[in-house]
């Protein structure tokens, strides 16, 4: 007799995953309950305009929590930064909701503290998409002159973003630097200055060499020109 087919499907066992990647996903739904995310954008492309809107179920929870994750608590910077946004990571009329959420991610990521903060993490966000984008370009040139352009923009680009690392650090930190001591080894009695030490130079005064003298017998006095006695000079027979 013919054998039937058996209609059953292997089913594929399912994964396992590793302790590593366990511990891995712990932490990591972990810092999503710390410090949940702020919302991201909504873009409706119409015919003509098109409409941003906070992704959230309440628009002014939404709102808030958008604030906070810009450092600033003015509704109308949040509107002009969005708007800014989306304008320079559009190519063409329509807006990229994508590219607006990745350039949004950039300026959460940096977590501004105020407006201008939040401006300089914008600046900088753009600047890296700007570089990506000469960077794939380097990466299909069809002659030296593209190449040569696209070097030069790119290295202007990846050097402006540095520059704008900085600006950061140094405004953050009111353009102090801080010292950090990672060992420090005291004797005995001895103290331990932290900070810039400026050590004087000596002043030594030339000490007089003492005459040698035969301790055996008193020294000898140093008789001076007046208390010189004159000595006569007995003249040589002549012969």
């Amino acid at each position: 007799m013919p054998r039937k087919k058996s209609n059953s499907v292997a089913v594929k066992p399912e994964y396992q995953p590793t302790q590593r990647e366990v511990t891995a996903l712990e932490k990591h739904f972990a810092r999503r309950a710390a410090e949940p995310p702020a919302p991201s954008i909504k873009v409706s492309n119409g015919a003509k305009a098109s409409a941003i809107s906070i992704n959230h179920p309440d628009k002014v929870v939404g709102q808030l929590l958008l604030a906070e994750a810009l450092g600033t608590v003015d509704h109308d910077f949040i509107t002009g930064l969005l708007s800014q946004l989306a304008n320079a990571g559009s190519q063409g009329r329509a807006v990229d909701e994508k590219d607006l959420n990745f350039l949004l991610s950039v300026i959460k990521g940096i977590k501004p503290r105020d407006q201008l903060e939040a401006m300089l993490a914008a600046q900088m966000a753009v600047i890296h998409v700007a570089s990506m984008t000469f960077a794939q370009r380097l990466a299909h040139i069809e002659n030296i002159v593209q190449q040569d352009s696209a070097e030069r923009a790119l290295n202007k680009l990846t050097r402006t973003f540095a520059t704008q690392l900085e600006a950061l650090k140094r405004y953050r930190t009111g353009g102090e630097q801080k010292v950090t001591v990672q060992h420090v080894s005291v004797s005995e009695g001895g103290q331990a200055i932290v900070g810039n030490v400026t050590q004087a130079a000596r002043q030594t005064t030339p000490e007089k060499t003492p005459a040698l003298t035969d301790a055996r017998k008193p020294p000898m006095s140093i008789i001076g020109e007046a208390e010189r006695a004159p000595v006569a000079l007995r003249a040589r027979a002549r012969k």
